[in-house]
């Protein structure tokens, strides 16, 4: 029985008593033996739910009884309001709208005078963040596969990839990771036998099985994911060498953008420079690369390909015609 269902019942039982089995099952997307389901549980919990038949019978909370009010102080209120605002900016909250019904619910269930102040928080801090225009997940894909992956159980995917191509899926899920407004899942896809990345929006079903899959070992989940983004095929292949050293080119580069390997000689007496560093990855525009370029401060040579060269020169032009048309101070 799903606690999510237990818990949306006891939400609609509070909020509109009165509610018929059959209305109640509506709103759920559940069967009505699912209701007296439900029922049973509240009042193994404790919870006493009365069922009134007749015409306008229905399901309501025994008369005078209330749920224990949300205990919280303010700096607790204001951290969870705070939390919910930046993860529904930041694209880390998962299902439509759960952000807004949670807020919604903390707020009826505070007093009134720290429900006011609170809501002065949500209505008047600013985000300095783009909001992340990405579709969200759904908790209860979040929420098995975290499970499958803590406990080492294999699990089958409905997914559909980028190209939108359906495929069904079994894979040892390694780890979660949350970049950049997207939730990612990594684990070894037996259907492609390697490691892979897969995006839980494009997840349609995740189901648990009871196959248990060794532990990966030294497994990083997060570096596994930046080095997939990076790989991302795009229209041009971009390789460079940097005149700096590996930890130079680590500070100023995330893994994202480039994947970085040592010219021979590059690592030698202590770091000096000798061979440089090769950036290697993939753009879509060019001119936005021949920035990235620019911006790192330190000598390049382009090795490919040669329109990326043409976009540094033409980017050189600009500048130097853009300084000489700015004021003198």
């Amino acid at each position: 029985m799903s606690t999510n269902r237990v818990l949306a019942f006891l939400e609609l039982l509070q909020a509109r008593p009165g509610l018929t089995g059959p209305e109640l099952a509506e709103r759920l997307e559940v069967d009505v033996r699912s209701v007296r389901r439900y029922v049973r549980r509240l009042e193994d919990l404790g919870i006493p739910v009365q069922a009134e038949r007749g015409r306008y019978g229905g399901y309501r909370l025994m008369p005078g009884y209330r749920l224990p009010p949300l205990m919280l102080t303010g700096d607790e209120a204001t951290a969870v309001v705070l939390g919910l605002l930046a993860g529904r900016r930041a694209g880390l909250t998962v299902g439509e709208g759960a952000a807004e019904s949670a807020l919604a619910k903390i707020q009826r269930v505070l007093p009134g005078t720290l429900r006011d102040r609170i809501g002065a928080v949500e209505d008047m801090v600013g985000l300095t963040t783009r909001s992340a225009a990405t579709s969200r997940p759904s908790g209860a894909t979040l929420l098995t596969l975290a499970d499958a992956a803590r406990r080492r159980l294999r699990v089958r995917l409905a997914y559909r990839s980028y190209r939108g191509q359906d495929s069904e899926r079994t894979v040892d899920p390694y780890g979660l990771v949350f970049h950049s407004g997207r939730w990612y899942l990594t684990g070894h896809d037996h259907r492609r036998g390697e490691v892979r990345t897969f995006r839980l929006d494009r997840i349609g079903r995740a189901e648990t099985t009871e196959e248990e899959f060794p532990a990966p070992g030294e497994f990083d989940a997060v570096a596994h994911v930046m080095e997939s983004l990076a790989s991302v095929p795009y229209r041009y292949e971009v390789e460079v060498v940097l005149a700096t050293t590996m930890e130079e080119a680590r500070r100023r580069i995330p893994p994202t953008v480039a994947a970085l390997a040592p010219v021979d000689g590059s690592a030698v007496n202590g770091g000096a420079v000798d061979g440089g560093v090769r950036m290697t990855g993939r753009a879509e525009r060019l001119d936005g690369m021949a920035q990235v370029l620019a911006g790192l401060g330190v000598p390049f040579t382009v090795v490919g390909p040669p329109e990326l060269r043409e976009e540094v020169r033409a980017l050189a032009r600009r500048l130097e015609e853009w300084t000489g048309q700015a004021p003198r101070c």
